[in-house]
């Protein structure tokens, strides 16, 4: 015969690969006495068991341009060769102002073009190849397989992609990027879904507080 859950044990509802991926029986499941010190604790486990070692969120409010565009210089420092960024937002949410930022601090000091129409536009730095798309006039999600864009993705450049839910088949990003209009400038959460974008982002918080 079965025998009850116990505490201080923790049942498989307490078990998930990620926040965003709660079991559903997490989510049916009350919350923890959190008036008393061992409800606090128990929450506190399973945030922790909740969150793999990659993931790490960092949400910024940006008051003008300037900030944007700073933000993706800081970006830009130490960029991996090999990286899938993206940027995600309504339209006039700043995913161009954030690309143009990361250019700019790469030294691209031309003319930042939204490749609305071009649907790519190339970049060739010394040490890396930077391929900014945006998938917006993507009427059918399979049109990436007809595109020929698949081989950019090939793991040897860094890879901005405004509206990725217009392509099916895309890799992982290793970062996203949401952007919204709020309060006259706009919030950014910045989220690590692997572990090369963990360290990027890791570097981005360090650079942050020198």
């Amino acid at each position: 015969m079965r025998q009850p859950l116990r505490e201080p044990g923790f049942g498989t509802a307490q078990v998930a690969v990620g926040d965003a991926d709660l079991l559903e029986t997490e989510r049916l499941a009350p919350p923890p006495d959190v008036g008393g010190e061992r409800g606090q604790i128990k929450r506190l486990i399973l945030t922790i068991l909740h969150k793999p070692d990659h993931k790490l969120r960092i949400a910024r409010f940006l008051a003008t341009e300037a900030e944007t565009l700073a933000l993706g210089a800081a970006l830009s420092e130490d960029l991996p060769a090999a990286l899938v960024i993206y940027l995600i937002g309504d339209l006039g949410a700043g995913k161009t102002t954030l690309a143009r930022g990361i250019l700019r601090g790469l030294g691209f000091e031309g003319r930042v073009k939204s490749p609305t129409y071009t649907l790519v536009e190339v970049y060739k730095f010394s040490r890396l190849y930077l391929y900014h798309f945006d998938f917006y006039r993507f009427d059918d999600p399979e049109e990436l397989a007809d595109s020929g864009f698949r081989e950019y993705f090939d793991g040897s450049g860094v890879c901005l992609v405004e509206w990725p839910a217009k392509a099916a088949g895309l890799p992982a990003a290793d970062i996203s990027i949401e952007l919204a209009p709020t309060d006259g400038g706009r919030s950014v959460e910045l989220i690590a879904n692997t572990e090369v974008g963990r360290r990027c982002l890791e570097r981005l918080e360090d650079s942050s507080t020198t």
